[in-house]
């Protein structure tokens, strides 16, 4: 009979779920307001599981995705993928108390056929871009947290296996902010945990308009929803 009344009150609890106030209004992070307004790709194919876990994503890292700090990527049959946006991982770097900066740059083959760690983006005609590198420096550790990313292990392309037109135009920027990326996931695990940029996953980042009067940033407060928050309260709109 214990059990009984147990389950009972664990149904009867109904979680406001992950609430945004913006411009006067409130807003409940949920399956409708995702699929229609935060998904790049295709909407219509993303499942109730992949929702739940971008909502629980935005929830525990923080993340407002009104203001672009975070979406859902859905092509077809395949996975969805969560990406951050670039202001979104700059802010957060900003405010870990012990980050020092970082340095970054390109990894080229010389037309002497030397290995050269570069600062900057900068490609000479005749040089070869093989890579990205970056360095993250963290008080408190003797040496600077190091990533070096490969260019073809990156770099997008199409379904036809050539190569985009964003990665096309500058994969010198591109290569240097995957490795970036990866130095700040490794020097701080937990607050970019789950977090990846849009260079790493091969896609854009564009969004559709939400239909709310957009206020300042710094008038948007996100409200973190109970720990007991269940599945159906999410799944609601």
């Amino acid at each position: 009979m214990a059990v009984k009344n147990t389950l009972i009150k664990t149904q009867e609890a109904k979680p406001s779920g992950t609430t945004f106030t913006a411009g006067g209004n409130q807003i409940t992070l949920n399956k409708g307001i995702v699929k229609q307004f935060l998904v790049n790709g295709d909407a219509q194919n993303v499942t109730d599981q992949e929702v739940v876990m971008f909502i629980k994503l935005c929830q525990y890292q923080g993340l407002n995705p009104f203001l672009k700090e975070a979406y859902l990527i859905k092509y077809g049959s395949q996975p969805a993928t969560i990406v951050t946006g670039k202001t979104a991982l700059e802010k957060r770097a900003a405010r870990c108390e012990k980050y020092r900066g970082f340095e970054a740059g390109v990894v080229v083959v010389t037309a002497e056929g030397e290995l050269d760690y570069r600062t900057g983006t900068l490609v000479l005609p005749g040089e070869q871009l093989v890579g990205g590198w970056a360095d993250v420096y963290v008080e408190g550790f003797g040496k600077p947290v190091k990533s070096v990313a490969s260019l073809e292990e990156y770099i997008g392309r199409k379904k036809d296996g050539s190569v985009n037109a964003q990665w096309s135009a500058k994969p010198a920027t591109m290569i240097r902010k995957v490795a970036k990326m990866q130095a700040l996931r490794e020097a701080f695990p937990e607050d970019f945990q789950g977090m990846y940029s849009a260079e790493e996953m091969n896609v854009q980042e564009e969004l559709s308009e939400v239909p709310i009067e957009q206020p300042a940033p710094d008038e948007i407060i996100v409200e973190p929803a109970p720990p007991e928050e269940d599945f159906a309260s999410l799944m609601e709109g």
